[in-house]
């Protein structure tokens, strides 16, 4: 989706030309059809969401539980939570970092049963998550394998950016070794008490993209922040690239 901010109606010499700024308009692609580009993304319910999972191939694994946290205003209003019968192992490494066992998700419901409260949860959001790429790439492999509608969802279309708080943390804290959510929330004063837990990682990462908000480098309006998360998630992937060639 896209959605449009005001030009700054100048002449190429950066002199302004009155009379046709309301005119001119830039082109913001990845935003929700929702919400104006300009506005304050902090006046946005951002639903920042977290899976723990049977292992990390989306292909494969499954979503064991999905935990989302709404903010607005910097404000938490609603937190949701649902353990998943994956129908499949969960993997002994993986289970070493969550916790979560085989009984602890027999009796739970699979992804399709819960897949309505979810769609329900997201509608007038913006999505978030820890690492969106992981989160995301799980969330739409259950979303397909149940075969669930989500036209009705802006949130959940494809082509809507989610924030990510760690692109923010990798720039801001470009001088830290560490930029993972355990670091970040001890860095920045959070609390986070149950790590690897849906809801509580949610939580903390929502926290974490609140306290970063006040350094001026991280654009306030809606647009302009998707605009350079994406400029910064293309700029540290290349650097990555040639890190990894070296």
């Amino acid at each position: 989706m896209a959605a449009v901010v005001d030009g700054c109606g100048c002449f190429v010499t950066g002199r302004h030309y009155p009379g046709i700024a309301h005119l001119l308009r830039v082109t913001v692609r990845g935003t929700s059809e929702d919400f104006a580009a300009d506005m304050p993304w902090s006046e946005i319910p951002i639903a920042m969401l977290d899976v723990e999972t049977t292992g990390r191939d989306p292909i494969t694994d499954r979503v064991i539980e999905l935990g989302i946290v709404v903010g607005l205003r910097g404000e938490i209003v609603r937190r949701h939570n649902w353990m998943i019968n994956p129908e499949r192992p969960i993997a002994e490494e993986a289970r070493a970092v969550h916790g979560i066992s085989d009984d602890d998700v027999k009796d739970a419901p699979i992804f399709g049963a819960i897949a309505g409260e979810l769609l329900e949860a997201l509608k007038g959001t913006v999505l978030a998550a820890y690492n969106a790429n992981f989160d995301k790439s799980f969330i739409f492999a259950e979303i397909e394998r149940a075969q669930v509608e989500t036209a009705e969802v802006s949130a959940l279309q494809r082509k809507i950016e989610w924030l990510d708080p760690l692109v923010w943390a990798r720039e801001l804290y470009s001088e830290e070794r560490n930029r993972s959510l355990g670091e970040m929330a001890t860095r920045l004063g959070i609390k986070l008490e149950n790590a690897h837990r849906a809801s509580d990682d949610a939580e903390a990462a929502l926290h974490v993209l609140y306290k970063m908000s006040a350094d001026p480098r991280m654009p306030k309006a809606y647009g302009a922040f998707v605009q350079e998360q994406r400029r910064l998630s293309l700029k540290q992937a290349d650097e990555r690239r040639l890190w990894r060639g070296n």
